[in-house]
């Protein structure tokens, strides 16, 4: 007999940068969330008052382009005849008007069948383009009409700020079409991927997100997508009002690999970063690696790559993984008393 397997996992996540596996508490009282709810308010009169779009403005053009995923998954282990079945339901939106749709890779992940549901209840077999376990992204091909197909523009997530109004569309629970809003409530969180690879540069709202809002988009009060809604810090399993979405700006990169081969490759330095003053220190050098091809040594503190400074280890991710494959970067390293320059060719690392 087939079972049912709990909808859109939206995973807890731990953040990393305040400590490996460190979580984030919140205070759960009454006059804390009056607070909240307060700054929310009138923020987003802020905003509409800039000329912003208004939440149901945004949910009225949006939604057409959003999309329910359902992915079964069937097991040859299973005691009953004929093998086992589960299923799980997620979000997702259009990418392109070809027909590809973006969501979380954790939303398909082991799938043999998937189907993809519009608003307006039109269902279409999916077929999986490709898929990345270091950044949770999917890419999802669909045979619709074109009418159907209305892609959501990425906008650039470098340039969301803390407090700006969002608005995330999904079908948590199964409730298809669900409109939850609020405010970034912080930027540069680092979260961790399906694999345990660090994404970085991910974006923390208090939008409400639940199971099922996998795979959604998180949008600014322009109607652009800034991030995938993804996962959630909670106690009770449900939504304490941290909720985190992988950036539109790695989603643009990823997305346009699977598209293009079915597969995404990530620059590799080779080191094992660590925090350190006034830089960052290397606690091990992968052999064979562009880092250790170029000379960098274990006990080497990085200071600057390509011109910026270094200040942590998320900070160097972030702009390792902004390079592409083969590319050449200048980075500066405190050895003892003295600086050193090396050029290092990035190596690859596929999910």
């Amino acid at each position: 007999m087939p079972s049912n397997r709990i909808a859109a996992t939206v995973a807890a996540a731990a953040l990393i940068g305040g400590g490996a596996g460190a979580a984030i508490t919140i205070a759960a009282g009454h006059g804390s969330s009056h607070a909240d709810a307060t700054t929310t308010v009138v923020a987003q009169r802020a905003n509409v008052a800039n000329g912003d779009l208004t939440v149901g403005q945004i949910a009225k053009d949006a939604t057409k382009s959003v999309v329910e995923i359902d992915s079964t998954t069937t097991s040859s282990s299973s005691p009953f005849p004929g093998g086992g079945s589960s299923s799980a339901e997620g979000t997702g939106f259009v990418y392109d008007t070809k027909g590809d749709i973006l969501t979380n890779e954790h939303v398909i992940d082991g799938a043999s069948s998937v189907k993809v549901k519009f608003s307006d209840g039109s269902t279409y077999k999916a077929t999986i383009v490709g898929s990345d376990t270091s950044t949770d992204v999917a890419v999802l091909h669909v045979d619709a009409p074109a009418s159907k197909l209305q892609p959501l523009t990425l906008a650039d997530s470098s340039k969301v700020q803390v407090g700006d109004g969002v608005v995330a569309i999904g079908n948590p629970f199964g409730l298809d079409g669900t409109v939850t809003s609020g405010i970034v409530s912080a930027v540069n969180r680092e979260i961790s991927a399906p694999d345990n690879a660090p994404i970085v540069g991910a974006i923390q709202t208090d939008a409400a997100i639940n199971h099922g809002n996998s795979g959604g988009p998180l949008l600014d009060l322009q109607g652009n997508v800034i991030g995938i809604t993804s996962q959630i810090q909670s106690d009770s399993g449900g939504n304490d009002g941290v909720g985190f979405a992988v950036p539109s700006n790695t989603i643009k990169q990823i997305a346009s690999q699977l598209v293009s081969t079915g597969k995404a490759e990530h620059a590799l330095l080779g080191v094992t970063p660590a925090t350190a003053v006034a830089g960052v220190r290397i606690t091990s050098v992968e052999s064979g690696s562009g880092a250790d091809k170029a000379g960098l040594q274990n006990g080497d503190v990085i200071t600057v790559v390509d011109g910026v400074a270094i200040t942590s280890p998320e900070q160097l991710r972030a702009l390792i993984e902004s390079h592409k494959p083969g590319e050449q970067v200048t980075v500066k390293v405190r050895r003892g008393g003295d600086t050193k320059t090396f050029e290092v060719t990035l190596g690859s690392r596929s999910s």
